[in-house]
């Protein structure tokens, strides 16, 4: 019994950790825009179409944010800049992007 609940102890540790790479790493830098983070997600899924594409032309503008490669507006990067490079390792930021893509696909929500 104790094994039990220890297993499911780390298992919930683990998926909780698995969110807070997005929650701390994307949402802290994306609420002090007056551009919520789904409208970004809508823009790449407009442009990029399938699941894959949206996820490698994410993680490809994070690891190398350019401005050409940017889908905001000009008036946001004029006043808040680029975004930096993200800080995250290539495992922590497949995590993330795959936890924002979980979080705002629309794929099976629309009836």
């Amino acid at each position: 019994m104790g094994r039990l609940y220890l297993i499911l102890l780390i298992i919930l540790i683990n998926l909780n950790a698995d969110n807070s790479v997005y929650e701390k790493n994307c949402i802290p830098c994306h609420k002090k825009l007056p551009v919520s983070i789904d409208k970004f997600f809508f823009n790449y899924l407009l442009k990029y179409s399938s699941e894959r594409r949206v996820k490698e032309a994410l993680y490809k503008f994070l690891k190398n944010p350019t401005k050409k490669e940017s889908l905001a507006s000009e008036e946001l990067i004029n006043q808040y800049g680029l975004m930096p490079k993200v800080q995250l390792g290539e495992i922590e930021l497949h995590k993330a992007i795959d936890i924002y893509w979980e979080k705002y696909k629309v794929f099976g929500k629309i009836k």
